[in-house]
């Protein structure tokens, strides 16, 4: 299941998940298995997310209806 939008948002915005990691002092690795929902990052990261990319944390989510 899908639960974040990450990648899609990056690539709405022209954005790199290298670039995030780079911005939140993140390893590439990490990011990009947040980009693939592998693993999820913590709520405290998505709002950090949210932040740099200017957009609603809502935004970064899938809705679970």
């Amino acid at each position: 299941m899908k639960i974040n939008r990450l990648k899609i948002v990056l690539t709405e915005q022209s954005k790199t998940s290298k670039w995030l990691a780079k911005e939140l002092g993140k390893s590439a690795s990490t990011v990009s298995r947040w980009c693939t929902n592998e693993v999820q990052p913590s709520v405290e990261t998505l709002a950090e997310i949210a932040k740099l990319l200017k957009v609603d944390i809502k935004e970064l989510l899938n809705s679970t209806k």
